[in-house]
């Protein structure tokens, strides 16, 4: 009997060692690929903002989603971000201001300032399009989240075109893009059980 269950919990470690690599690998994978084209709006997703201004990581993301809106890819920007513990502007809000500045018209931007998470500012996202009858986005985050963004979006009904930055400082550190492939390949994991559940 010890040695059927020492052979099965072997078994169940390389099943766990196996999808982990997998996951690793795809979201690699994921990472690498750059998908834009034509849809009904881009997507931003929020990072942290700096009492009122884009850290160096949301305005990489947002002055991508720029070059992608001026070469005529989708008609709407969707800014997405909730407001942190202590701050007292959301995400979405300075990521809006960011925009104006840059010459977007202001009926062109719409914004997600609830989302705390992934998951919370796709919800919202999903809910504004919906309502818009639309369903199709350019994601725009960086090249690590890639993945997950595409399974979270499909889970909510919506076509992704994944389309990563890579100008953030994340990308320009193979410490800091390492640390953050790692976490979303246990992250992917997880997004796809509980997509079979949800």
């Amino acid at each position: 009997m010890r040695r059927l269950t020492g052979r099965l919990a072997r078994v169940l470690v390389g099943g766990l060692v196996a999808v982990w690599a997998a996951s690793i690998l795809a979201v690699v994978v994921w990472s690498r690929r750059d998908d834009a084209r034509p849809a009904a709006a881009i997507v931003v997703l929020g990072a942290a903002q700096w009492a009122g201004r884009p850290s160096p990581v949301l305005r990489a993301r947002l002055d991508h989603a720029l070059a992608l809106w001026r070469a005529g890819l989708a008609p709407v920007l969707i800014l997405t971000g909730g407001r942190g513990t202590h701050d007292t502007i959301t995400e979405a809000d300075v990521g809006r201001a960011y925009v104006l500045r840059e010459g977007v018209p202001a009926g062109v931007v719409l914004t997600e300032a609830r989302g705390r998470t992934t998951n919370e500012s796709m919800r919202g996202v999903a809910t504004l399009m919906h309502a818009r009858g639309a369903h199709d986005a350019i994601l725009v985050s960086d090249p690590f989240h890639m993945l997950r963004l595409e399974l979270v979006s499909g889970q909510l009904g919506l076509t992704a075109y994944t389309s990563p930055t890579r100008t953030s400082p994340i990308s320009a550190s193979r410490e800091a893009s390492w640390r953050h492939l790692l976490a979303e390949s246990l992250k992917v994991p997880y997004t796809i059980v509980m997509g079979l559940h949800g």
